[in-house]
């Protein structure tokens, strides 16, 4: 099998990826996620977890099944985008120059 098979799309995670933390003994799911980072990208792990899962049994000798998927960990509260686009300071940068405009200027 190519050393350049992805195994998570989102993340760029290949085969080669998971080989090199099995080597490096990282041979749990939860420490290929964090050394990897597969499963955290756009699909959170509904695309790439069970072949990151079967590539990880085959190289530590396990069977599929004594893998356990890892934990998701959604966001606590879902922030709503309009409340982040609310605050006109959240679209600055520090070095941003102030503009003023005409409305603003006192005589």
């Amino acid at each position: 099998m190519s050393d350049k098979v992805f195994l998570c799309r989102c993340e760029d995670v290949t085969v080669k990826d998971v080989a090199h933390c099995v080597a490096r003994g990282y041979a749990d799911i939860e420490e290929v996620k964090r050394y990897t980072g597969f499963g955290t990208g756009p699909c959170q792990g509904k695309e790439c977890l069970a072949l990151v899962a079967t590539e990880l049994a085959r190289l530590t000798g396990q069977p599929p099944t004594a893998i356990a998927p890892f934990t998701a960990r959604p966001p606590l509260t879902p922030t709503p985008l309009g409340l982040l686009a609310e605050d006109p300071a959240a679209h600055r940068f520090a070095d941003d120059p102030i503009v003023v405009s005409p409305s603003d200027k006192t005589s």
